[in-house]
C-alpha cells in the first residue's frame, strides 16, 4: 500500500483593499494571525501562515491590498504584496462579490492574465448576495483570467473555506515540508503582539487617526512567575495624533492597552503585563528604517 507523498508549497492571496484576505487567511489557519478591520489597507506587509492538512503542508502568505499608491508606504506595501505573488506556487485572488470587478480588481486581473501564474479564484461574502450575482460574477472574472478553481466562500462564518484549504492541500507540488509539524507562522511572536495592538487602535480610534500609527514591541521579558512583560512604542506623525491616540486623561491609551492586553494574554494563555508609549516620528511612513522594521523594502 503506497502512503500519500508530503507535499509542500506557497498560496498567496491577493486582492483589493477590504476583500477579507485576512479573515480569510485566519479561517484557513485556524486561529488569528492577521489583524481584521473594517479599514482597508490594514495589512502591510507579508505574513505567512503554516497549514497541515493531510499530507501538505500549505504556506499561505497574507499580502497586503492592492491598491493606486500615493505615498511610499503605499508603494512597498504593493511592492509587497506583487512580490509574494511571484514567489508563489499559487496565487488566490480574493474577491468582494458585492463589489464585483472594482478598478482596482480590474487592475489585479490584467496582471494576472499577462504573468500567466497559476491562479485560483475566491469569491468572498456570498452570504451577502444572491446565487444569480455569483455566477454571472464567476463567469466575467473567468473570461479575463482562465482560473484553475473557482470557489464561493464566506470567511467570517467559515462557509466553504474547508474545500479550499483541502483543494489547495492536493494542488501544492510533492516534495518536503519546509517547516516543521508544529510551527504556525513563520513571523516572531514580538511581531503578532504588535499586530494586536495595532488593531486595538483601529477598534478604539475608528477615523481619528486613519493610518498615522504604527506599533513596535521594543521589550519582551519573560517573568519568573511565568508572566511577561511587554513594552511597545506607538508611533504617530504629529503631536495631535499622539493627544489623539492618548485621549482625554489617557483614557484612550488605557483602552487601546486593556483590549490589546485581554487578547495576548488568551493567545499566550499566561499573564501579560502591557505598557503603551506613544511617540511623535514625523514622517515615518516615508523612512526606510520605519518600513524595514514592518518587513517592507523600502
Amino acid at each position: 500500500m503506497n502512503e500519500e507523498p508530503t507535499r509542500c508549497g506557497f498560496v498567496a492571496i491577493i486582492g483589493a483593499p477590504n476583500a477579507g484576505k485576512s479573515t480569510l487567511i485566519n479561517c484557513l489557519a485556524g486561529y488569528k494571525l492577521a489583524i481584521v478591520s473594517h479599514k482597508v489597507q490594514t495589512t502591510r506587509s507579508r505574513i505567512r501562515a503554516i497549514v497541515i492538512d493531510g499530507q501538505s503542508q500549505i504556506i499561505f502568505v497574507d499580502t497586503p491590498g492592492i491598491f493606486p499608491p500615493r505615498r511610499r508606504l503605499d508603494e512597498a506595501m504593493v511592492e509587497a504584496a506583487w512580490g509574494g505573488a511571484g514567489e508563489a506556487d499559487i496565487v488566490l485572488l480574493i474577491v468582494d462579490v458585492r463589489a464585483g470587478i472594482s478598478e482596482d480588481v480590474a487592475r489585479i486581473l490584467q496582471k494576472l492574465a499577462e504573468d500567466k501564474a497559476r491562479a485560483v479564484l475566491v469569491l468572498n461574502k456570498i452570504d451577502l448576495v444572491r446565487r444569480e450575482k455569483l455566477l454571472d460574477l464567476s463567469a466575467r472574472l473567468n473570461e479575463v483570467v482562465p482560473f484553475e478553481e473557482t470557489f464561493m466562500v464566506s470567511a467570517r462564518t467559515g462557509d466553504g473555506v474547508d474545500v479550499v484549504r483541502r483543494r489547495l492541500a492536493h494542488m501544492m507540488p510533492v516534495g518536503p515540508w519546509l517547516y516543521p509539524a508544529d510551527q504556525v507562522a513563520d513571523v516572531p511572536m514580538r511581531f503578532i503582539a504588535s499586530e494586536i495592538t495595532r488593531e486595538k487602535i483601529y477598534e478604539r480610534l475608528h477615523q481619528e487617526l486613519p493610518y498615522a500609527s504604527t506599533v513596535e514591541t521594543e521589550s519582551w521579558k519573560e517573568n519568573r512567575d511565568g508572566s511577561v512583560r511587554i513594552e511597545q512604542v506607538i508611533f504617530v506623525e504629529r503631536e495631535s495624533q499622539r493627544k489623539i491616540v492618548l485621549g482625554k486623561g489617557g483614557q484612550s491609551i488605557r483602552e487601546i492597552g486593556r483590549l490589546a492586553r485581554e487578547e495576548l494574554s488568551s493567545l499566550l494563555e499566561r499573564k501579560v503585563h502591557l505598557f503603551l508609549f506613544v511617540k511623535v516620528r514625523e514622517n515615518w511612513a516615508s523612512d526606510p528604517e520605519r518600513l524595514r522594521a514592518m518587513g517592507l523594502e523600502p
